[in-house]
C-alpha cells in the first residue's frame, strides 16, 4: 500500500486504513518505484516476484490481480537485457519442454525452433510508419495529438475512449505492429510519451525523440518490459509534468515528488525488466485463458459469481 500508486499506467485500488481512517492509500499497481528506491539505497541488483493490482478490466489475458517479477540491475543497459531474456525464455521452454516428456505429459511440447535466438526486432517508429504508409507527425509537438488523432481517421480506425498521445500510439502499434508478433519478438525504441520512467533520446533516423524501452511479445501477446531507467530527477519531474496533461480515467498520473526526493540521491545507470509470471504460465503450458494458470481463478470466480446457479 503507498499514498502514490506509480511505475505503470492503470487505475489502482483503493483502500483506508483503520490507523489513519482520514487517509486513502492505493494497492500497488507495480513494484518499480520501490525496488528502485532500493537501488538507490545501494542494492545494486534486486528482484521480487510478488502480487500487483490494477483495478481495469477482465478479459482472457487480463486479471485485476496478478503476479509480477521484476527485476532492477545496476549498469545494465537494453542489449544486455534483451540478451539475458532471449537466455531466460529459450532456457525456460527447453526445461519445460523436458518436464513435459516425463510428468506433465498432459501438454503439449514446445515448438524449440520457436524460442530459437536471436529473437526478432521490430522498431516502433519506422515499423509503424511502413505498416500505415504515412509519416507520424513531431510526437513532441503541441499538436501531436490532433494530428495522431486525424490518422485515425484518414485509416478508418476508431478512437480509443480515451484519445490521449500515448492512448493513440499504443492504439496504432496494437492494431498494426503486434500483430506481427507471433513468434517471440521485441518491440523496441516506442516514443517517449509511451514510458514516462524510461530514459529518452533523440532517433537521428525518424528525428523522434524516442525511449529506451523494450517490449517482448510472443504469440501477439505481451510477456515482458524493460527499460534503461530514467536517472535525472530534472527530466523525471519533465516526464511526471507531461503524464499529467493526458491523465484519464485508467492513469492518475500524480507527481510522486517523494520519488523525486529519492532520485537526487543518485540512481545509477540502471536496467530495469518486468514480466508477468501467469501470461508466462500460460505461454508455457498453451493455456488459452489466464484463468487456467490462477490457483483459484480470475475476479469473477472469486467474488462467487455463479455460485448461486452451482447450488442449484
Amino acid at each position: 500500500m503507498a499514498e502514490v500508486a506509480g511505475g505503470a499506467v492503470a487505475r489502482p485500488f483503493t483502500t483506508v486504513p483503520t490507523e489513519f481512517s482520514k487517509k486513502t492509500l492505493s494497492l500497488r499497481i507495480a513494484p518499480e518505484i520501490w525496488l528502485k528506491r532500493l537501488v538507490l539505497g545501494g542494492m545494486d541488483r534486486v528482484f521480487e516476484i510478488g502480487p500487483a493490482f490494477r483495478n481495469e478490466g477482465l478479459d482472457t489475458t487480463h486479471n485485476p490481480e496478478f503476479t509480477s517479477c521484476e527485476f532492477y540491475k545496476s549498469f545494465a543497459d537494453l542489449e544486455e537485457l534483451i540478451s539475458m531474456t532471449e537466455s531466460l525464455l529459450s532456457g525456460l521452454a527447453s526445461h519445460v519442454n523436458e518436464l513435459i516428456s516425463s510428468k506433465l505429459t498432459s501438454l503439449i511440447p514446445l515448438d524449440m525452433t520457436t524460442y530459437a535466438t536471436p529473437f526478432q526486432r521490430i522498431e516502433f517508429i519506422p515499423a509503424l510508419e511502413q505498416a500505415i504508409q504515412r509519416t507520424l507527425p513531431d510526437l513532441e509537438a503541441e499538436d501531436a495529438t490532433e494530428k495522431v488523432a486525424a490518422l485515425f481517421a484518414e485509416l478508418s480506425q476508431p478512437l480509443p475512449s480515451s484519445p490521449t498521445l500515448p492512448r493513440l500510439l499504443d492504439k496504432l502499434g496494437s492494431i498494426y505492429l503486434e500483430p506481427s508478433c507471433d513468434v517471440p519478438t521485441f518491440l523496441i525504441h516506442h516514443p517517449a510519451c509511451m514510458a514516462p520512467l524510461a530514459k529518452s533520446f533523440v532517433d537521428p533516423v525518424t528525428n523522434q525523440l524516442i525511449s529506451a524501452r523494450v517490449e517482448l511479445f510472443v504469440q501477439h501477446k505481451e510477456i515482458a518490459n524493460m527499460y534503461e531507467e530514467e536517472n535525472s530527477p530534472f527530466e523525471q519531474r519533465r516526464k511526471f509534468v507531461q503524464q499529467v496533461k493526458w491523465k484519464d480515467a485508467e492513469n492518475e498520473a500524480i507527481i510522486d515528488e517523494s520519488y523525486l526526493d529519492a532520485l537526487e540521491w543518485g540512481l545509477p545507470p540502471t536496467g530495469g525488466w518486468g514480466c508477468g509470471i501467469d501470461r508466462l504460465c500460460m505461454l508455457m503450458s498453451g493455456a488459452s485463458r489466464i484463468s487456467d494458470v490462477l490457483s483459484f481463478g480470475n475476479l469473477r470466480n472469486v467474488m462467487g459469481y455463479g455460485q448461486e446457479s452451482y447450488k442449484k
